[in-house]
């Protein structure tokens, strides 16, 4: 059974990484005036980042990759590209991990061809291993200390397809709990666990 390490991210966190990133950002000569999200991940990193930037405009880049939205060539793809002209502007792309960075690497490339003025990107959390690096991320995990991140926006998401993958050895809601316990380290409530057991469980997440 492959389960992966996890660390469970609060809203705690995600204030503290908003934060921190919005800070770099200012360093910088000029704001960005575009963000462009990488969704669905980057959705509400983008959000968050508009709000604390004074920043109006969002775009999004739909990239599918990790996950149950794996694509079967197992690498990153473009499926909704640009729906906004990005000519001139000056662009901030937005995710919330580089974990191998093909998604963002790919992003970028996508929002580059749009013909901005200039592009960055940022995300919260950036692991040492990623083979593209954002311009700007609030916290580095080294290679050796990666873990699958459970962020608040796709918390759900995560412990439906962990308790699926747990319940033939753990057999019941508290097996699965306890194998989420000890081989995840991931601490979830017995409630949520039998809610995301019951939750169609020979459907795909959508």
């Amino acid at each position: 059974m492959d389960l992966p390490r996890c660390r469970l991210a609060r809203w705690s966190d995600v204030d503290r990484w908003t934060d921190s990133l919005a800070r770099k950002i200012r360093t910088a000569p000029e704001l960005p005036d575009v963000l462009v999200a990488l969704t669905r991940g980057g959705w509400v990193p983008a959000r968050l980042l508009a709000d604390r930037l004074g920043i109006r405009h969002l775009a999004a880049v739909r990239v599918q990759h990790w996950g149950v939205t794996a694509t079967p060539s197992g690498k990153a793809e473009i499926t909704e590209g640009l729906a906004t002209p990005l000519s001139g502007r000056r662009v901030l792309v937005v995710d919330d991990i580089t974990d191998t960075g093909q998604s963002l690497e790919l992003a970028v490339r996508h929002v580059h061809a749009a013909g901005p003025s200039h592009v960055e990107s940022a995300t919260y959390l950036h692991i040492q291993h990623s083979q593209y690096t954002p311009t700007y991320y609030a916290e580095e995990i080294p290679r050796d200390a990666w873990v699958w991140i459970v962020f608040p926006w796709n918390y759900w998401e995560d412990v439906r397809t962990l308790a699926r993958k747990a319940l033939p050895e753990g057999g019941n809601g508290e097996g699965v709990r306890r194998i989420l316990r000890d081989r995840c380290s991931l601490e979830v409530p017995s409630a949520d666990v039998e809610r995301a057991l019951a939750e169609a469980p020979d459907a795909p997440v959508a």
